[in-house]
């Protein structure tokens, strides 16, 4: 499978992706595409569910399979390292492209 080109513009520009997933129209500010048992997933922060904001930030995880209807919007976003680590262990020899590290952010 490959990734959409949509994913790497959103990552490289810390730009929002409007997308369908679970049926549900979600805004995710996407931090980090990577593997896991031979599958594509993105850890993002929903910003927006169904036209409202969500009850809390949190990073979820996001199979690629199950994201639809896929565009990059106009939003940027900052990153999110109170809630993204990606020193993380998941993340260690799988990431396939990521937000700048916190510290070449600051």
């Amino acid at each position: 499978m490959q990734a959409p080109t949509e994913i790497f513009e959103a990552i490289a520009l810390q730009k929002c992706l409007k997308v369908t997933y679970n049926k549900m129209v979600v805004t995710l500010a996407p931090h980090i595409l990577y593997t896991r048992h031979d599958e594509m997933y993105i850890d993002a922060v929903t910003t927006d569910r169904d036209g409202r904001p969500p009850r809390e930030l949190k990073l979820g995880t996001f199979k690629l399979t199950g994201l639809s209807d896929i565009q990059i919007l106009d939003e940027t976003f900052e990153g999110m390292y109170g809630l993204y680590d990606e020193g993380e262990e998941k993340y260690k020899g799988v990431t396939l492209f990521a937000i700048a590290p916190e510290s070449a952010a600051a």
